[in-house]
């Protein structure tokens, strides 16, 4: 059972860290908040009591919206929802809307944030990895001697292990920056225990442009979550892809490579044959919405990673 004394909706980043240094040790900070319940329910951490809740969704700030030619900046209370509806967010990040697809229902995509799912941090989160191949950064802010100051880093870094990360006391993740990457092929394939609803056994996230000829990568991006404590960019297997023409030899070759990086202490067997087919099925279908052709894809091909 959860039980909440406040409950504060800051108007500003200064408001909010007024707020927090006002209840130090007292607060707990939400977003969307779809993992405060499951958080506190009986079996994990029991009766819970936070005297002060302070959601930062209100905050104009954390709701920005900027997409250029290169690069997106967005607010990290902007809702997983807005990467299905949002036609020019969806185009200019493709790795993005295919996981927002697997992420939970519509409820929940509406509420959750990006944000949440970043700074929760799981080994299974979804969002990680298609941002990690889009080179996103976090922006951090806190409040210093009445300045609001800010750091930035990249996502892979921030990200430290199973619910740990980079942010420090005093400090809020306010917003992420990425590769803007119009005209990729994406792809975002998962698996957990369940049809519906799934939190990841494994995931893979997919970008790829095809070179002039269609034959060949002029660019691929690779990264990988829930086999491991952190999710990771599979960079040597972009580097592989990218040295010669692309052939469905090639591409098995690529999809054995990163099944070492398997780390869970549960279930490697089964792990590494979901990546291996993964990393396949994720390079095909980020292939064909790159332009591929049949001389690249042969139907079979396609049939045989359905």
């Amino acid at each position: 059972m959860l039980h909440c004394d406040t409950y504060l909706t800051p108007a500003s980043l200064d408001e909010a860290f007024d707020a927090m240094a006002a209840h130090q040790g007292r607060c707990r900070i939400v977003a969307g908040a779809t993992d405060l319940l499951p958080w506190a329910r009986e079996g994990r951490a029991g009766d819970v009591s936070i005297p002060v809740l302070i959601d930062i969704t209100r905050i104009p700030e954390m709701n920005e919206r900027r997409i250029d030619d290169k690069r997106v900046r967005l607010g990290a209370a902007t809702p997983i929802q807005r990467f299905l509806d949002g036609p020019s967010l969806g185009r200019a990040l493709p790795g993005m809307p295919r996981c927002a697809v697997w992420f939970a229902d519509d409820q929940i995509r509406e509420s959750a944030t990006v944000g949440g799912n970043i700074v929760n941090a799981s080994p299974a989160g979804d969002c990680i990895p298609p941002l990690i191949a889009h080179e996103a950064e976090v922006e951090l802010a806190a409040k210093r001697d009445g300045k609001i100051v800010r750091r930035r880093m990249k996502l892979d870094q921030f990200v430290r292990g199973p619910s740990r990360t980079a942010i420090e006391e005093g400090e809020l993740l306010t917003a992420f920056e990425c590769d803007a990457l119009a005209g990729y092929g994406g792809s975002f394939e998962k698996v957990g225990h369940r049809r519906s609803l799934v939190i990841s056994v494994a995931c893979i996230a997919a970008l790829v442009k095809l070179d002039d000829s269609g034959r060949g990568f002029e660019d691929v991006r690779l990264a990988i979550a829930g086999v491991g404590p952190v999710p990771q960019r599979l960079s040597d297997v972009e580097e592989f892809l990218r040295a010669a023409p692309i052939s469905q030899e090639r591409l098995e070759q690529a999809a054995e490579m990163p099944v070492a990086r398997v780390q869970s202490r549960t279930r490697q067997a089964y792990r590494r044959e979901v990546l291996r087919g993964f990393v396949m099925r994720g390079l095909i279908n980020a292939l064909r919405r790159a332009g591929a052709g049949p001389e690249i894809l042969a139907p079979e091909l396609e049939a045989s990673y359905v």
